[in-house]
């Protein structure tokens, strides 16, 4: 199915070419990010390596990541790449077999900008048939394995998929919800084989990736990422966390989500690395997978490190040259623990579906507790008044929501840059630390209340496990600041928590209720659902 021939595509692609001109400007051929930022000293300079001039930086210069990827493989054929329970696979052998499974989406009849569901547990199969699909041209759609029929009909619908890559016990929920059109097919991809047309064409305006926001807040919509900003990203990180061909990725996270896959996967290709696939995260698994490969990097959210941490083998981190945590929060208390326990001082950044990487810590320099740092690449800031959200510019942020241009209107400033939904702050040195969601701001007595900081405060208590601060409508206050926890024991005494936090916190930001729970309800990355509380 082609754009011209479908609806829906013409109306996401019209997005693209039409919604931000500075986008379909910046992309193709853009030159040196100084065009782009528009700044001779940029702030995200202090993320180069030393020696590079950031008028050199040209995050685009190798037209795709696939482009890039086909590359490196020729250029290094017998260098491994990815590694799971079934062995390793060279350069060579990660072009030939993702080859081989385009050639058989060609035959299938799938073709440039056709979408493709991709919902199984990590393996390098799935790792074949993603980088198959993205050189073939298909739109790439990751689905969470664990979303009910519901779910993933609504993502069906929406998107219309001309294929289905799931693993088998998933097949009925698929079929189920798809047309009878779609081609339903495991990560092997057990279809015939044909011969594979042109590969590694796309262009940087074309798009890559339809990935469906976490759904927190309102049904989940599909944020177009194009093949110009999974390169810019990966490439911005490439440079800022030092990334080479010597490196060695453990991941365990899902391939279903950008975190593990326009990260992980896609950044460890880029770099000429290698990965170490996982299926699922385990502690031990994760421990024994550094040691037994070698592995110098980790990238995880911040309770896989809450386990590593709590691990009798948590000194093992230390093999490990960067640790990276995203996705939600690193708490303070934990840097301080993996800090204590392995010498690690973990290095935090700051990303979104619809922007990839935006922010991180310094890989030279400090890296600050209950901050991201600094701006990566290529990417521009800035903090809107007198809310504080934070604002977005660079190639690395999305051109719009598939087929929800209302959506895409208002996502963006009458100027071009995206509006995060997260309200951020800067420290005296710059650093910037996320301070809450915009949409999950407390209005109480007409004072603004953002639930990080008092969830910040509650968690110095040590009868606090895990916490989650919401509003509660109130006829007084229009809202009163709640808090529910999960507590750290048997022990619940509701008073003794408020009186704590009366002492930390002005009064409209203390809470006035405290209801306990055995836990707090959080999607696939660990984030908490607050529509659920």
């Amino acid at each position: 199915m082609h754009p011209e021939r479908d609806p829906a595509a013409a109306v996401a692609c019209s997005v693209v070419a039409c919604h931000r001109p500075s986008l379909r400007a910046a992309l193709p051929g853009a030159g040196s990010l100084r065009a782009v930022s528009g700044t001779e000293s940029p702030v995200w300079a202090r993320h180069l390596p030393p020696g590079v001039d950031p008028a050199t930086v040209d995050l685009l210069a190798r037209g795709s990541l696939p482009a890039a990827w086909a590359a490196t493989w020729a250029a290094s054929p017998d260098a491994p790449a990815v590694h799971d329970d079934h062995g390793w696979l060279t350069n060579a052998d990660l072009d030939a077999r993702s080859r081989q499974i385009a050639g058989r989406f060609a035959g299938a009849g799938l073709g440039a900008a056709d979408r493709i569901v991709m919902s199984a547990a990590t393996s390098v199969e799935l790792a074949i048939a993603h980088v198959a699909a993205l050189r073939l041209g298909l739109v790439v759609v990751p689905v969470n394995g664990a979303y009910t029929v519901r779910e993933v009909g609504h993502i069906v619908d929406d998107c219309a998929p001309a294929a289905c890559v799931v693993d088998a016990d998933r097949t009925e929920v698929f079929r189920s919800v798809a047309s009878d059109a779609c081609i339903l097919t495991a990560p092997a991809v057990d279809l015939p084989d044909a011969d594979a047309p042109a590969l590694d064409r796309a262009e940087p305006s074309d798009l890559a990736m339809l990935c469906y926001t976490s759904g927190t807040t309102g049904a989940p919509k599909g944020a177009m990422l194009t093949h110009g900003n999974a390169l810019a990203s990966s490439e911005a990180v490439r440079l800022a966390w030092r990334w080479t061909e010597h490196d060695r990725l453990v991941v365990a996270l899902p391939l279903f989500h950008v975190h593990g896959l326009g990260v992980g996967l896609h950044g460890t290709l880029l770099a000429g690395a290698s990965a170490v696939l996982l299926p699922r995260f385990d502690p031990d698994a994760v421990f024994d997978a550094a040691r037994d490969h070698d592995a110098s990097l980790f990238f995880g959210v911040p309770t896989m490190y809450a386990r590593l941490g709590a691990s009798a083998r948590v000194a093992e981190l230390a093999r490990l040259r960067l640790c990276v945590s995203g996705s939600a929060p690193l708490p303070a208390s934990l840097h301080e623990q993996l800090l204590a326990g392995a010498g690690v001082v973990v290095l935090e950044r700051y990303g979104m579906t619809e922007t990839l990487m935006n922010v991180s810590n310094p890989y030279d320099g400090e890296r600050r507790a209950g901050t991201v740092g600094f701006p990566l690449p290529g990417v521009e800031v800035r903090l809107e008044e007198p809310s504080g959200e934070i604002l977005l510019r660079g190639p690395n942020v999305f051109p719009g929501y598939w087929g929800r241009e209302d959506a895409t209107g208002d996502a963006f400033t009458p100027d071009g840059w995206f509006r995060s939904g997260d309200v951020g702050a800067h420290d005296d040195d710059g650093y910037l630390r996320i301070v809450g969601r915009a949409k999950e701001l407390i209005i109480s007595g007409g004072y603004n209340v953002y639930p990080r900081e008092v969830e910040d405060v509650l968690l110095g208590h040590p009868a606090v496990a895990e916490v989650a601060v919401v509003g509660e409508h109130s006829d007084e206050w229009g809202e009163v600041v709640v808090a529910v926890v999960v507590p750290a024991s048997d022990e619940q005494d509701p008073e003794a928590l408020l009186a704590f936090a009366a002492e930390l916190l002005a009064p409209y930001k203390r809470p006035r209720r405290v209801r306990y729970v055995d836990r707090l309800p959080r999607n696939a990355l660990g984030k908490v659902v607050r529509a659920h509380l």
